[in-house]
């Protein structure tokens, strides 16, 4: 289970840098920068981890649940974002909501960074505690905008690279379903008899949704076209 969720930890990074990918360079360095204030911020507290309070942390199961919707929810996030900067493939303008969740990298890196550092520490007893920490600071602040620097150059095309974003999103989500439930079922199911009433108001909204949406999407394009052929007509 921990090499699963190290995988996991791994997707995660590897996404956000992708997501900086498709920043300037000097955004990239800021973002950068904050992540190694924040390592600076967190390292007094790493220090008071031990590996057996991490690893009963990891095996808590309304913990590992909480982290599940976590993970599900930002996955979520880099969804829209796909789906919205393909605007921009097709020539149009970026909307709003799409340039707002272009600014969002990822939340879950900042969990991450710091089992990093927990886990450096570890590995490298005897060390300045506070040596360890801006050492590791300086090398995510160096890093994080080369590394995605280097996707920019080496993708160039960012069409390709969105496609990898999101396929990396949904790896992340399936694998932190996968590893979070840690063994047991969240929502156990009911047994129940078929309910005949439910399932046909069910069926019949999912109809009339569909007609009205059908409908909408008819009238859409159809009176835009009838304003055109009328401006024709008057010129």
């Amino acid at each position: 289970m921990e090499l699963i969720l190290q995988i996991l930890m791994l997707f995660i990074i590897l996404n956000s840098i992708l997501k900086l990918s498709f920043w300037k360079l000097w955004q990239a360095a800021l973002f950068g920068v904050v992540c190694g204030g924040y390592i600076i911020l967190m390292y007094p507290y790493a220090i008071e981890q031990s590996k057996t309070q991490l690893a009963d942390y990891l095996n808590n199961a309304k913990v590992m649940q909480d982290m599940a919707v976590l993970i599900t929810l930002e996955s979520s996030v880099c969804y829209a974002y796909c789906f919205l900067a393909t605007e921009r493939i097709f020539g149009d303008r970026f909307s709003r909501w799409g340039r707002i969740l272009q600014c969002y990298v990822s939340l879950l890196l900042f969990p991450v960074l710091f089992y990093l550092l927990t886990q450096t520490i570890f590995n490298m007893p005897g060390t300045d505690f506070s040596t360890i920490a801006y050492g590791f600071a300086l090398g995510v602040v160096v890093l994080l905008p080369l590394l995605s620097y280097l996707f920019g150059k080496l993708l160039p095309e960012s069409d390709f690279r969105l496609e990898i974003h999101f396929l990396a999103s949904l790896f992340v989500c399936i694998l932190g379903l996968i590893t979070t439930v840690n063994g047991n079922v969240a929502y156990a199911p009911v047994e129940e008899s078929l309910d005949i009433r439910m399932l046909t108001m069910a069926l019949s909204l999912f109809i009339i949704a569909f007609v009205v949406g059908y409908g909408w999407n008819k009238l859409k394009w159809v009176i835009p076209q009838k304003k055109g052929n009328k401006k024709a007509i008057n010129k």
